[in-house]
This record gives structure tokens, sequence and C-alpha cells, in this order.
């Protein structure tokens, strides 16, 4: 676990590190900074430890300037000889809040929550990436007397028209689906596709223009071009986008 001072003050400085040595010596101290400048420069350049002590007045400034310039996912408790601060200390989600002088039993109670925080986080990432759902990643599709065996990464996407729905490969051959596209959300892994409307769910490849229409709402024109470009509501272009940044 990894920890970083934001601290003005040489003396405070030194007396956190002390306290996190004797109580906690298997953290590792990434350094102590003394402004909002500085601050900022070491996180654009490092990664973000896993705490951060923070004193509320650096030397450039309220610390709270630097929340506004830097995402913190860090967990902070806040250091300060000032009660005045303590709101907008948690309206930005720091986890704590000593005030100076600080005991060594406050400080101990304070870190060791922080730390318990952590953990938990630390478990819940652990157990989701664990799970892993057991998606399709291929169809098997009738033909007559025949079965033909499609996977995933040969699929440009899925339509439904006049309560039927269909499957499109990216050589352009279409096949009739005996599913809704309901279930086919369901069994797709939404890393590789996307719900454009009700009537289509694309991959990310069969994508081969995007452009503005109506109303807010995404004209998106498919690859291969076997159906008319597909409009996406208003409602789901915001979602549509997030699945494209990813």
């Amino acid at each position: 676990m990894t920890l970083l001072i934001i601290e003005d003050e040489i003396p405070a400085q030194m007396q956190l590190t002390r306290l996190l040595r004797k109580f906690f010596p298997e953290i590792e101290i990434l350094g102590c900074l003394d402004s909002i400048v500085t601050s900022q420069e070491w996180s654009s350049s490092n990664p973000a430890p896993d705490i951060i002590l923070m004193d509320v007045e650096l030397s450039d400034g309220k610390c709270f300037e630097l929340f506004n310039r830097v995402n913190i996912t860090s967990k902070v408790i806040i250091t300060t000889a000032y009660e005045d601060y303590a709101l907008p200390a948690f309206k930005t989600k720091c986890i704590d809040y000593l005030l100076k002088p600080i005991s060594e039993s406050e400080f101990k109670a304070s870190m060791e929550r922080c730390i318990g925080f952590c953990q938990a986080e630390e478990a819940l990432e652990s157990a989701e990436e664990a799970y892993e759902p057991d998606y399709r990643t291929k169809f098997t599709i009738k033909i007559g007397n025949h079965i033909l065996i499609a996977d995933v990464h040969d699929i440009a996407f899925f339509y439904s028209e006049s309560k039927a729905t269909y499957l499109v490969t990216t050589d352009r051959k279409q096949y009739f689906l005996d599913s809704s596209l309901e279930s086919l959300e369901q069994q797709l892994n939404p890393k590789d596709f996307f719900r454009l409307s009700r009537s289509c769910i694309t991959s990310l490849a069969a994508i081969s223009n995007i452009s503005k229409h109506f109303n807010s709402r995404l004209r998106v024109t498919l690859d291969p071009d076997v159906i008319e470009p597909v409009l996406v509501s208003r409602a789901r272009v915001p979602l549509l986008m997030e699945w494209l940044d990813r």
C-alpha cells in the first residue's frame, strides 16, 4: 500500500512520517509535497497512491483547489489546525478530518479506517475480475438439413424486421435466428456489441459512419449496408459514446 503526504510545514511532515513508521511500517511513503502546483505536477507523472494525508492550507493556497485540477482517486485524510474546513473536506469525499495537534490514537484509528476502505475496494475489484459472464462465442444456424456455425468475430450486426431476427455476417450473408434482440443482448459481450436501437445490435467493426441527426440523435451507417442507417435516440447517444470510448 502506498501513501503521499501533502503538507507545507516541515515539523508536521516529520510527525506524520514518524507516526506512519511507528504504526504502519508496511506502508510505502512516496514523498512529501508542500504545494498545489507540485502536487499537480507529481500527479501528472505518477500513479495515484492508495492514501493521501493532506493539509488544507498549503504554501500556494487551499488544498481544495487541487481537487479542481486533478482527478483524485486516492483515499484522502485531511490534516489541519482549523475546524472551518470540515464541510468542504467531506464534500470532496475525504475519508477523515484530523485536527492538529494530531494525537497518536486518533491518527492510528483514522488510518485503520482508511486502510479498511482500501482493502474492501480491492476485494470487490478482485471479485469482479474473477467473475466472467459466459457470453456467446458462436451461433449455430439451421439451414434446411444443414447446420452452420457462425463465430461472433464474423458477425457484423443483428437486426429485427417484421417480428423476425436476422444475423448479418461481415461478408454480407444474412441468417434467420430464432431469438429476440432482447435475448441476444443478454448473451453478447457488451464490450463487443452495442444495442443501437430497438431493432439493431451492432459490433464496433460494423460501424462505418456516424453523423448528427435531428433532435440530438445520431445516424449510424453499418457495413455491410444491407439495412438502412440506424437512428440512435437522444437517450442512448451518451451510452453509445461511452461504449465507443472504451
